[in-house]
């Protein structure tokens, strides 16, 4: 599927400035992510928990809810409705440890999910997760980039703290978009920059300098949880990932900013 030209180009020079030893290249950076999500796997979950004051549960369950697949069967008659819900599959791109597509099993009991990540250790983390409470989740190792998946496969996609770790956005929303089926569901977790000033400057204290001292002080990975936060810094706001998404085929997409602005839900609808 083609992207404009105009903000894929936009995003790609965003992800060429970083600040030198901090951001790998372009063209190192799927390697360089491999790797780093590779040596901070065991630690993920709880660094999570502690970076975001243990919000990123609420989060996951509000972007799950985006998904809102009720809206497809309202009105309908209770064995279509049945059926129809059964008959769901959602696509987690980037899963990691598989807190997101957990969230869409607890959400939707029916429906088949599948947790896709390109880091092995991370998806060994999911799959241990996952035997005592959704044993039926499908794991694959593949590139968010190049899904091996036929088209129009899925009726919904999630995907959670992704974005600013693919090299290219619109690909990513592209290929999303092509194994979605028409009037399929999209809904993306990320951090954002705040956009009011004070609190703009405690969170950047917070996230570049407080985050890599905790990252380092359990992980040993200070350099991980550095490149984290500043792979925030030359990120789109949520305002050019929308219009990323819309152009990538993706309708009705909309987005709201949580916790005072520093993490957006995005949500859209695969155009028919």
């Amino acid at each position: 599927m083609a992207v404009a030209g105009g903000l894929k180009q936009q995003q790609e020079e965003k992800q060429g400035v970083g600040e030198a030893g901090v951001l790998p290249l372009p063209e190192q950076k799927a390697t360089h992510v491999r790797a780093m999500f590779g040596q901070i796997a065991r630690h993920y979950d709880l660094m999570n928990r502690l970076m975001t004051l243990g919000r990123d549960r609420a989060w996951r369950r509000y972007t799950v809810q985006q998904l809102d697949f009720g809206l497809e069967t309202r009105g309908a008659s209770p064995k279509s409705e049945i059926q129809d819900r059964r008959s769901k599959i959602v696509l987690d791109v980037a899963t990691g440890t598989g807190d997101l597509a957990l969230e869409v099993l607890r959400q939707h009991p029916d429906t088949k999910v599948v947790g896709l990540d390109f880091t092995p250790e991370m998806l060994d983390l999911a799959r241990v997760k996952a035997d005592t409470r959704a044993p039926g989740i499908a794991w694959v190792v593949a590139d968010a980039m190049r899904l091996p998946f036929a088209n129009a496969r899925f009726d919904g996609v999630v995907t959670g703290f992704a974005l600013r770790n693919v090299t290219d956005i619109p690909t990513a929303f592209a290929e999303m978009a092509r194994v979605a089926r028409p009037g399929g569901r999209v809904a993306s977790l990320e951090i954002a920059r705040p956009g009011f000033p004070i609190f703009r400057r405690l969170f950047g204290f917070y996230f570049y300098r407080i985050v890599p001292l905790i990252g380092s002080l359990l992980s040993g990975q200070r350099a991980a949880y550095t490149y984290l936060p500043h792979s925030l810094t030359t990120f789109l706001t949520p305002e050019e990932i929308a219009a990323v998404m819309r152009q990538a085929g993706w309708g009705q997409v909309r987005h709201r900013r949580l916790m005072l602005g520093t993490v957006t839900v995005h949500a859209g609808v695969r155009d028919v």
